[in-house]
């Protein structure tokens, strides 16, 4: 039974006592059912706006979860250009240059862009390197590389 229909039950039990409304205990207990049945209908409305209010909550939340992936999508595209050969050539381009043991020998090369990119001996003897800014393909030798 909904609490509206609890209200209109009491209200009809009222009547059915014919309760004198002109007398003091006829005029509270009347006085406390029309105020029961006004607060019935106050919670019904209130739980039909809440119910409204979720399915609207529910809506947007699936709006930017659309939005996030859609972003988040683009930022992985600006990665994804079959630059990198495996995850770990991703993660090191989103994460920063990881050095690897301590005896390696870390060079650095600067793209025309003004990126300044980080590599290790093994990209030098593959002779480039592709700027993950630009997407331009830098070319060296071991020649080129610089003493400090």
């Amino acid at each position: 039974m909904t609490i509206n229909e609890k209200a209109a039950y009491l209200k009809g039990l009222m009547e059915g006592l014919k309760l004198d409304t002109e007398e003091a205990e006829g005029k509270m207990i009347s006085a406390i059912v029309e105020l029961l049945g006004d607060m019935a209908k106050k919670v019904t409305d209130i739980e039909d706006t809440t119910i409204a209010i979720s399915d609207e909550l529910d809506e947007i939340e699936e709006d930017l979860d659309a939005i996030e992936d859609f972003i988040m999508d683009e930022d992985e595209d600006d990665y994804d250009d079959d630059d990198y050969e495996d995850e770990d050539d991703y993660e090191d381009c989103e994460e920063g240059f990881e050095y690897g043991d301590e005896d390696s020998i870390i060079y650095e090369v600067e793209c025309p862009c003004g990126n300044i990119i980080n590599f290790d001996e093994e990209t030098l003897e593959e002779g480039s390197i592709i700027c993950p800014d630009c997407g331009e393909t830098l070319e060296f030798s071991v020649d080129d590389v610089e003493e400090e």
